[in-house]
């Protein structure tokens, strides 16, 4: 049995991307409008830009199969500050910190087993509220989170034809009761950077984004609504984020920076250079950005290094020579020499060092053609591209073919939209 551990790095990429970013202080306007990835809203929530459900459809290869969902989302709970006489204040100064108010979030899952046979069915789940306290230094953190309730359906269908697919649907809507028209209010019951890991065992699933072909027109039937399902290894991730099939996290990575599509040497090495009294911010905004903080701040500089990309050119540059050239090489095919093949047009042999009557087509889609039109150059070289169509590589007279040359840049035209210049000086 396949477990949901073996994507969990990848999971928790999504579950926190964008959860608090750089320069991660509460004070900082874009941390101030935050979770904007898989949210579903409590259908109270009156702006109908943000759903309250999502679906996803995916292909099993197997007409029986047992099933595991794991609903992955956050859960908004709001931090107030207390002073030691236990008053709401704005801010609480300590040694090493500044606290302020504050939405942190809380991960949560709820798992659903059924088998294919059971099918339709639905699952309801409650998470719970809560309110928890913590003592800091002059003062203390309250932490109030309310509860949520979801509701997951789920379908099959075998599609017809001899490959006995089945289509599964899987349908989650948050049920939560709250009426409201403030985004800031409502996020305290939605199911926030919502995802879907799905295991089946006695079955496989299939590729929607490279189905086999076989499976093209099944795949053309599924509807993917606020999420997307991809393969992780023998798993299915539906994710609010479109990803490619194996999404892997950079073996270089040292931890999560909040932005999954962050370059960490920049990130990392820019956290580094605020101030203490920035850090102190950090620190007290969320307990997950200080930890960032102080992983970054201890970080060797062996560590570092593994962040630069020279690290990856050298292991290519220092890699033994590939003993047979590539394909796209001209060295790999004796038959292929630009500088020397010809092609005939007009009934003369067009090639390296014949003058030619540029004569643009109108298949071709720069608009600066139109001033390429009658020009003279000279032909380079006669090329083929993979489809095996022929192209020719022509270098203008005067300056700027002067300039062509000296840096291996030419123009590129078909052979009938060149004009030999026989006995043309």
């Amino acid at each position: 049995m396949t477990s949901f551990e073996s994507i969990q790095a990848v999971a928790d990429a999504l579950l926190f991307e964008g959860y608090v970013l750089y320069p991660y202080r509460a004070s900082n306007s874009k941390n101030q409008v935050r979770w904007q990835f898989g949210v579903l809203m409590p259908p109270g929530y009156s702006d109908p830009s943000e759903r309250s459900w999502s679906q996803t459809e995916c292909l099993l290869d197997g007409g029986s199969a047992q099933l595991t969902v794991r609903i992955r989302f956050l859960q908004a709970q709001r931090r107030t500050v207390l002073n030691a006489d236990g008053v709401e204040v704005e801010s609480l100064q300590t040694v090493d910190a500044s606290y302020v108010p504050w939405d942190e979030a809380v991960e949560q899952h709820v798992d659903v087993d059924f088998t294919l046979a059971e099918l339709p069915c639905q699952r309801a789940f409650v998470v719970a509220g809560g309110i928890e306290s913590e003592t800091v230094e002059g003062g203390s953190l309250r932490r109030n989170r309310q509860e949520l309730s979801g509701l997951l359906s789920v379908s099959a269908e075998t599609l017809p034809g001899p490959y006995g697919v089945v289509r599964l649907r899987l349908h989650l809507q948050n049920t939560s009761d709250c009426s409201t028209t403030e985004r800031s209010v409502a996020l305290r019951q939605a199911l926030i950077a919502h995802h879907l890991l799905i295991k089946a065992d006695g079955a496989r699933f299939i590729s929607l984004l490279e189905p086999p072909e076989w499976a093209v027109g099944y795949v053309a039937t599924c509807d993917n609504v606020g999420i997307f399902p991809v393969l992780a290894g023998e798993l299915l991730l539906c994710s609010p984020i479109i990803l490619y099939d194996h999404p892997e996290i950079a073996a270089e990575s040292q931890g999560d920076l909040f932005d999954a599509t962050e370059i960490d040497e920049i990130l990392s090495l820019r956290t580094m250079t605020l101030t203490e009294a920035e850090k102190r911010e950090v620190r007290g905004t969320d307990p997950r950005a200080a930890a960032m903080l102080d992983r970054v701040d201890s970080m060797p500089q062996e560590i570092l290094d593994r962040l630069h990309g020279t690290v990856r050119y050298l292991r290519k540059v220092t890699a033994p020579e590939p003993t047979e050239l590539p394909w796209w090489d001209p060295g790999n095919d004796a038959s292929v020499d630009p500088e020397h093949d010809t092609v005939m047009v007009r009934g003369v042999a067009v090639g390296n060092g014949v003058r030619v009557r540029l004569r643009p087509g109108v298949r071709r889609a720069d608009a600066q053609d139109m001033f390429l039109a009658d020009r003279l150059g000279t032909v380079v070289a006669v090329l083929s591209d993979v489809d095996g169509v022929t192209h020719v590589a022509v270098a203008l007279d005067g300056e700027e073919g002067e300039v062509q040359r000296s840096h291996g840049r030419y123009l590129y035209f078909s052979p009938e939209e060149i004009e030999p210049l026989v006995g043309v000086e």
